[in-house]
C-alpha cells in the first residue's frame, strides 16, 4: 500500500490489563516505538511527582510520546472536554502549562483538545466563543515546542457538538483566521463512521490537512477486522492523498492486546 504505516499505540485504551505506567514498556515489547495517551491524571494540574513518574515511564520504555490529550474532565463519568465551558475553561487554561512541560520533556507534538459537551442554559454561541479563546491559547503555548492542537469529532455523546469532519473543520478554520495556524483536524475514522460521515469522502478531500489519524473498526470500536470499516483502503487512500503522519491505534481489543496486533493493516 505504498509507504509503510507508522503506528502509535494509544495506551489509554490498549494494554489496560496493565497499570498505566507499565503500558509504554508493554508497547515497546510488542514492537512499537511510539505511544499516545489521553490525559493520564485525574485533575488538570497533577503533583510534580506524578508528572515525573509518567515521563520516566515513557522515557524508560524507549518509546516516543507522539500524542497527549489536554485535560478533558471526568472522561469515565461522561465528560468530553472543558475548554468550551464558561465555568470550566479556567481548568483547561491551568492545564496548558503542564501539557507543554510534558511535551517539551518528551518531544511530543500532537495535543488533542476535546471540545466539551453543550451545557443546559448556556447559549451555543457563548460556548463557541469560549472554545475559540481556549484553542487559541493552547495553540500559542504548544507552538513554542513545535506542537499542533488537534480538534476531534466524537461519537457516543449526543451533547458533543463536533460530530462530523465538517463540524471540526469549521473550528479549525476559525482558529486559522485568527492566526492559530497550528490547529488541525484529528480524523478518528471510527468516530466519523459512527456519526454517519462518508469516511472515504472525508479522506479523499481532507487527508492532506489531517493533523492525526486514529483507527478502530466500526461497529464495536474493536481492532481492525472486527467490523466492516475498510481500514486498509482508507489508510492507503490517506497516504496517497498526502497524509504522512502516524496512525493512532485507539480501539478496544476484543482479547489480549498483543493478539489484536495481528489484524493491523501493514
Amino acid at each position: 500500500m505504498g509507504r509503510t504505516l507508522r503506528y502509535t499505540v494509544n495506551c489509554s485504551l490498549l494494554f489496560t490489563e496493565l497499570p498505566l505506567l507499565r503500558r509504554p514498556a508493554a508497547a515497546r515489547a510488542a514492537g512499537f516505538d511510539a505511544v499516545e495517551f489521553w490525559w493520564p491524571f485525574d485533575r488538570p494540574v497533577p503533583e510534580d511527582s506524578e508528572v515525573a513518574a509518567f515521563t520516566a515511564a515513557v522515557e524508560d520504555a524507549g518509546v516516543q510520546l507522539t500524542g497527549l490529550n489536554f485535560f478533558a474532565g471526568d472522561m469515565p463519568g461522561g465528560e468530553r472536554g472543558v475548554l468550551s465551558s464558561p465555568t470550566r475553561a479556567a481548568e483547561f487554561r491551568d492545564n496548558i502549562a503542564v501539557v507543554v512541560e510534558i511535551g517539551h520533556r518528551l518531544g511530543t507534538t500532537g495535543f488533542n483538545a476535546l471540545y466539551g459537551l453543550r451545557e443546559p442554559g448556556v447559549p451555543a454561541a457563548e460556548s463557541d466563543a469560549v472554545a475559540a479563546e481556549s484553542i487559541a491559547a493552547a495553540a500559542e503555548a504548544v507552538a513554542a515546542i513545535g506542537g499542533t492542537v488537534l480538534v476531534e469529532p466524537v461519537s457516543g455523546a449526543p451533547d458533543y457538538p463536533l460530530k462530523t469532519a465538517a463540524d471540526a473543520l469549521r473550528v479549525v478554520r476559525a482558529a486559522h483566521t485568527v492566526g492559530a495556524r497550528n490547529v488541525a483536524l484529528l480524523a478518528d475514522l471510527f468516530h466519523l463512521a459512527a456519526n454517519g460521515d462518508d469516511v472515504a469522502a472525508v479522506v479523499d478531500a481532507h487527508a492532506h490537512e489531517f493533523g492525526h489519524i486514529q483507527i478502530a473498526d466500526h461497529p464495536g470500536r474493536g481492532e481492525p477486522g472486527t467490523g466492516t470499516l475498510p481500514l486498509d483502503e482508507l489508510l492507503a487512500a490517506a497516504q496517497a492523498r498526502g497524509y504522512t503522519g502516524r496512525v493512532g491505534l485507539e480501539y478496544r481489543p476484543t482479547g489480549p492486546t498483543t493478539e489484536s496486533f495481528a489484524r493491523l493493516p501493514h
